[in-house]
């Protein structure tokens, strides 16, 4: 079973089941599909919770995303299994991924938090991902019933 560790501020919205994937790059092992998978915040650390039941595994799909700071967005270009996102395609991606300002505004970092999700997203890739060039993984995942 694989674990994957998120901030705390998207822990309501993996509960409420708004968000229902992460993005990973490339590592040694990520869930395989029909594996159950464990979703925690503070992952190796004393506060170490696990915010759901262990959800099941439905999809890894790779993904590219292109970030850009000549953009007010940030995020220029987002392709998942080889098919890319219309512009407007990109602000729902954002908003699934946890990314809608209303639901991180006094829970996230004012800095991170932009006017759209498309924009809140990009700001998050610049601090947390260098280069303009992502390539890894989105693993979805479905909740036990």
């Amino acid at each position: 079973m694989v674990a994957y560790g998120f901030k705390k501020y998207f822990a309501p919205q993996i509960e409420d089941g708004s968000k229902g994937h992460t993005i990973r790059g490339h590592r040694r092992r990520h869930a395989h599909v029909g594996e159950p998978v464990q979703l925690c915040t503070g992952l190796r650390t004393r506060h170490c919770r696990k915010i759901i039941p262990d959800p099941i595994c439905i999809a890894v799909l790779p993904i590219v995303i292109m970030s850009s700071d000549l953009i007010e967005a940030g995020i220029a270009y987002i392709e998942v299994d080889g098919t890319p996102l219309h512009r407007d395609e990109i602000e729902a991606f954002a908003v699934s991924d946890g990314f809608d300002p209303a639901r991180l505004q006094g829970v996230a970092p004012a800095k991170l938090i932009g006017a759209t999700a498309r924009e809140t997203m990009g700001r998050f890739w610049a601090a947390a991902n260098p280069g303009s060039l992502f390539q890894g993984v989105i693993i979805r995942w479905e909740a036990r019933p």
